[in-house]
């Protein structure tokens, strides 16, 4: 079997429609002139995705606000938010070049989905020749919608943290009865946990530990065979061509990420200044046995931050290194990050969006490429 390879889900948004978003944000573009643009972006996801020779496709999350926020509001603006919410939540993460994205606010329970992954996958799924895969929100990220040190009255956060877990449970199992090959769960507040940024007080508090017990209620619900293609994604953020976190030595990371009981992890990687230390770490802190389920290690090997293409043959060079550290039958390779995990994002170091979203289908096709080369060298 070849070394697997997979995107970890979003896409840059045409600019045609991140207008009809800011649009339909305004009330001056009507609901079906934005289904209309969702639509047509999702196809073109597909389609030119599946040209790439991806083994595997996503819609790249044309329909959804953000990687972190579809279930609960239609729009980044906060158009269409759920029911118990208020939109002057925590920052999520304040990056690099000094833009935040927020959360909402919980404001009493029952917390409740409004729109789940499955709902876009159901869509995307008609449009594929092959497997379609779908990324879905940790539980660990949506724990911070609570407010980190009041109580709701009449809903307790322990009331909060059994609905959330039913409700990560619940999107991951639709994504699987609507057809989904893979699901793998964003988990980018991961590293960012390990960051002390005092104009952003949840990263002080220590909370790894509890995210990792969180995602790991809603994962031990599954079974091993069905956990084989659970994953999860890690990675510094990724904004305007911005992160947050990539500060923070993965050698701090690594231990709890790999104690969560998934199948396969997605690790940004192609921006790490020293590569082959943490293939190394990967090597060491990935389970052959979790719970039952071997971790695949799939190693980043395209940085979506950066305009310039990688070759295929640094791709494929970069795998035949990690394959010194990991054990070849659980190596694969992804991008670093989505594409653009928030619906609004003009990707500044590219130009613009649409250039944006032409130079990752060309890096896309450069992994698969660089992939099939590695399997080669390697005899997978």
């Amino acid at each position: 079997m070849p070394i697997p390879t997979e995107n970890v889900g979003s896409l840059p948004r045409p600019t045609t429609l991140q207008q009809a978003l800011a649009g339909y944000d305004a009330g001056t573009t009507s609901r079906e002139e934005l289904t209309r643009e969702q639509d047509a972006a999702c196809r073109d996801s597909i389609e030119r995705m599946e040209a790439t020779g991806s083994p595997m496709v996503t819609d790249g999350e044309q329909r959804a606000s953000s990687f972190a926020t579809y279930p609960l509001t239609d729009t980044l603006g906060g158009t269409g938010l759920a029911d118990n919410l208020a939109a002057d939540g925590q920052y999520f993460a304040i990056f690099t070049d000094g833009h935040h994205r927020q959360l909402p606010r919980l404001t009493g329970g029952p917390f409740r989905y409004k729109t789940y992954a499955a709902d876009y996958l159901e869509q995307a799924i008609p449009l594929a020749t092959g497997p379609v895969k779908q990324a879905v929100i940790a539980p660990s990220m949506l724990a911070l919608l609570y407010p980190l040190d009041a109580e709701i009255e009449g809903y307790s956060r322990e009331e909060f943290l059994a609905d959330l877990v039913d409700e990560c449970e619940k999107d991951i199992r639709k994504c699987f009865e609507a057809g989904a090959a893979r699901v793998s769960i964003d988990f980018t507040e991961g590293r960012l946990a390990l960051r002390n940024d005092p104009a952003n007080p949840w990263t002080g508090r220590n909370m790894l530990g509890e995210f990792v017990d969180l995602n790991n209620r809603v994962l031990d619900r599954f079974s091993a065979d069905e956990r084989r293609d659970i994953g999860i994604h890690t990675c510094p953020g990724g904004d305007m061509d911005s992160t947050h976190s990539a500060d923070v030595d993965y050698a701090e990371l690594l231990p709890a990420m790999f104690a969560m009981n998934a199948g396969y992890f997605l690790i940004q990687l192609a921006s790490e200044p020293d590569r082959e230390r943490v293939y190394r770490l990967l090597g060491e802190h990935s389970r052959a046995d979790a719970n039952g389920v071997p971790q695949v290690c799939f190693v980043g090997v395209i940085n979506p931050q950066d305009p310039r293409v990688e070759t295929a043959e640094e791709v494929r060079d970069q795998l035949v290194l990690a394959a010194q550290s990991i054990p070849v039958e659980r190596l694969g390779s992804t991008d670093d990050c989505g594409f653009s995990p928030f619906s609004i994002d003009v990707k500044p170091k590219h130009g613009s969006p649409d250039v944006a979203r032409d130079i990752a289908f060309q890096k896309i096709t450069a992994r698969v490429e660089g992939t099939r080369l590695a399997s080669e060298e390697l005899g997978v």
